[in-house]
């Protein structure tokens, strides 16, 4: 958003910044990761006649982005997915105990009849991988499984420092 007041930046260069700061939001700041969700504001530059350009304002922007956000603390986001599992009553405890290990949040278990059981959760996507398998084993292959996408959710702080390599 433009927000300079009274020219200190020609608007001819206003462009340039913006696509510096679209171009170092493809990348992002932790490990390479994109940034989404965010608002910037160009409240204030200099111009001079002969040293500025439109490839000078790019890279400024560029490098003011990469530096305001590193300031600000950004958080990594994992996709998370909505998960039903259709389970006979007595494998609901083996479910979630599996679903559980997964960093599942479990959120309703709904009977359907007095032998079926239906156990709804959020679960990040990460984890999923070879959850058919093990449902599979876990039940003796009478359970089934639907997932679809929820929403994104912020990445525990050690799983974080364990994707972008780096402690506090």
């Amino acid at each position: 958003m433009d927000e300079i007041k009274g020219g200190v930046v020609p608007r001819e260069y206003i462009p340039a910044v913006e696509t510096g700061i679209v171009e170092a939001m493809k990348t992002g700041i932790l490990h390479g990761f994109p940034m989404v969700d965010l608002r910037v504001s160009l409240i204030d530059g200099k111009f001079h006649a002969v040293d500025s350009s439109e490839l000078a304002f790019h890279i400024c922007g560029s490098i003011a982005f990469k530096e305001g956000s590193a300031k600000c603390g950004p958080k990594l986001l994992e996709p998370m997915m909505a998960i039903e599992v259709v389970t006979p009553t007595e494998y609901v405890g083996d479910v979630i105990g599996g679903l559980q290990q997964r960093r599942a949040q479990v959120k309703n278990i709904e009977s359907r009849t007095d032998t079926v059981q239906v156990v709804a959760a959020d679960v990040p996507l990460s984890e999923m991988f070879g959850y058919t398998t093990a449902l599979r084993s876990a039940t003796q292959g009478r359970a089934v499984q639907s997932m679809q996408f929820s929403h994104y959710a912020e990445v525990p702080k050690e799983i974080q420092e364990k994707i972008v390599g780096k402690k506090d």
